[in-house]
């Protein structure tokens, strides 16, 4: 497990590393065989004080504390943001195999390695399990299924060039990891939490009777029935931008099995599942809702209050546990 490769005294991301930002190993995510459970599979954050601190070190002496080289950790979002960042990556062997049991720690620090670092940030550990009736085929059929996505949250304070590391307890010590930068800190500004929706049409069943034309799932998902525009500022809306057949990293699928499993229990909030391109044909752009939220890449999910307020904007992989608590939140936003 080569994650990073020493030349002199300089740490150096590995090929593959690299690789795994692009596409997340292009099967992150997933069904399983139904041997797991989301319960066993969930785990909280091991405590910060199961690593080393930062304390203002450069980067590149904290995560000299390694042992060994770790794991390949690979980010499965995109966007920065200035602030406080939901974190979520995927842990694999050289061999693209899922690690699903890691105590894993981010560390980060502004512009380079000899920068001062922060951390650890310790990761929980999210199921990506759904009940067997609402996973859908193309999900099914995925061989390299994972069951996992780990969460960090990092506060990063400044805008632009941020490097980012990993420990991982392994064999009584630590495995280090070099992290590839998603983006810049800010780069991208799509809507987040506090932010009003932007009002957009969204496609509904009843415009395209033939849904093929505007759901990708096999088979289609039932979140085709409201409009956004006509929605929004009445209810809770749970709005997922996501195309299962054609997603860039294939976590597309496994998030709308996620949202039609708590759909189900939720019958008071209009849940909204918007493909990204146009005539699903990549050459042909994205369609209008992606362009008028702003979106750098696929999925997001945005959970949207009764007010019209964004409580949660997720991008990337997320598991039934988080949904629910984002649509209790949600739902108590728009009571008040």
């Amino acid at each position: 497990m080569l994650p990073m490769r020493r030349r002199g005294n300089r740490l150096q991301l590995s090929a593959l590393a690299t690789a795994l930002l692009a596409a997340w190993l292009l099967a992150a995510c997933g069904g399983d065989d139904g041997e797991e459970s989301s319960e066993s599979a969930a785990r909280p954050a091991p405590p910060a004080s199961d690593f080393p601190s930062a304390e203002g070190r450069p980067l590149e002496q904290v995560l000299s504390a390694a042992t060994a080289e770790g794991p390949v950790v690979a980010p499965a979002a995109r966007v920065l943001r200035q602030g406080e960042n939901r974190f979520a990556f995927g842990v694999f062997t050289l061999d693209r195999e899922q690690i699903s049991d890691a105590e894993v720690a981010i560390y980060a620090a502004p512009r380079s390695l000899k920068g001062p670092a922060i951390g650890p940030f310790p990761a929980r550990i999210d199921s990506l399990e759904t009940e067997d009736a609402f996973r859908a085929k193309t999900t099914s059929d995925d061989p390299d299924a994972a069951k996992v996505v780990y969460i960090s949250e990092l506060p990063l304070e400044r805008p632009g060039e941020w490097v980012f590391g990993a420990l991982t307890k392994q064999d009584g010590g630590y495995g280090g990891s070099l992290v590839p930068t998603p983006s810049l800190v800010g780069q991208f500004d799509p809507p987040g939490v506090g932010d009003r929706a932007p009002v957009t049409d969204t496609d509904t069943a009843a415009e395209n009777p033939d849904i093929s034309e505007i759901d990708t799932r096999v088979p289609p998902s039932s979140m085709h029935e409201e409009n956004l525009a006509d929605v929004l500022g009445k209810k809770p809306v749970v709005l997922l931008f996501a195309t299962p057949a054609l997603c860039q990293s294939r976590i597309c699928g496994p998030v709308v099995d996620v949202a039609e499993q708590v759909k189900r229990d939720n019958p008071d909030v209009a849940f909204i599942h918007q493909e990204i391109y146009n005539d699903n044909d990549l050459s042909k752009g994205t369609r209008p809702p992606v362009n008028d939220f702003g979106l750098p890449s696929e999925p997001w999910l945005f959970v949207i209050d009764a007010n019209g307020k964004i409580t949660t904007a997720v991008e990337g992989v997320f598991g039934v546990p988080e949904l629910e608590r984002a649509v209790a939140d949600a739902k108590g936003d728009g009571a008040s």
